[in-house]
């Protein structure tokens, strides 16, 4: 995820290092080293955490003298929270981000919280930084951010199971797959972009707007959600991925 979230970062005006060990190749334009004590004397106005937690307390302590004074931290290490990535960079100020998959293709939704002591200098530059990728949504505290990761981090999950079984029952009525798969996401592709292009309309209003009394349409929604079934599975994906994340923080 950090290598694609870098691809669009780097198209602002920062100047990007890697410090990792595996990685042979780094993008255009991006210095790689192997380890911390590569940087020489180097220091950083921004150092981004993007190892696993259970790295956090053995590497993130080395780089606590390398960011300059009135930096800070940017961490995409899930279930780390804000207070244990301070720590151990010296009480930095720390910003934590929520990615999701469609990073890959620029597309991201991207949460955000800014934890004490960051300024405003600081969390604009974030945001700016996680708009290159995507859209951005700030969110007042870390559970809000847990209740992100559900909605969208998980999200693109969800979306992939839906269009599975739509291209499915595509088949089932007789197209091919590669038929299937063409008309489901030329759909999904169109509609999207239909609702964000029209955000003066509520979803319902544009589902009501092809929704003819009697029609084909309303036979296929009465069949989908008549009694409510997919709405209340919903409800239940999304806490239930909530949970999950309350319980791995």
């Amino acid at each position: 995820m950090g290598g694609a979230l870098l691809e669009y970062w780097k198209k602002g005006d920062e100047n990007f290092t890697i410090v990792d060990p595996f990685l042979e190749d780094a993008p255009e334009g991006v210095r790689l080293v192997a380890q911390q004590g590569d940087l020489g004397d180097k220091r950083f106005d921004v150092i981004i955490v993007a190892i696993k937690p259970q790295m956090i307390d053995d590497i993130l302590p080395d780089y606590a003298p390398i960011l300059n004074d009135g930096g800070y931290v940017i961490s995409m290490a899930a279930g780390a929270s804000i207070a244990r990535i301070s720590k151990v960079m010296g009480d930095a100020p720390v910003i934590r981000i929520m990615p999701n998959l469609p990073a890959f293709v620029g597309k991201a939704t991207n949460g955000l919280v800014a934890g004490p002591g960051v300024r405003d200098d600081q969390r604009k530059h974030a945001h700016a930084m996680m708009e290159r990728t995507g859209t951005v949504v700030e969110v007042a505290d870390e559970d809000q951010l847990d209740r992100v990761t559900a909605v969208a981090g998980s999200g693109p999950g969800y979306v992939f199971e839906l269009a599975r079984a739509y291209v499915a029952a595509a088949e089932g009525i007789g197209f091919s797959h590669e038929q299937a798969r063409a008309l489901v996401l030329g759909t999904l592709e169109g509609t999207i972009a239909m609702a964000i292009d029209q955000d003066d309309k509520s979803l319902e209003d544009l589902r009501n707007s092809v929704t003819s009394k009697g029609g084909t349409t309303a036979a296929g929604l009465d069949a989908l959600n008549g009694d409510g079934a997919v709405s209340r599975k919903f409800e239940q994906t999304l806490e239930a991925a909530y949970k999950r994340a309350v319980e791995l923080r």
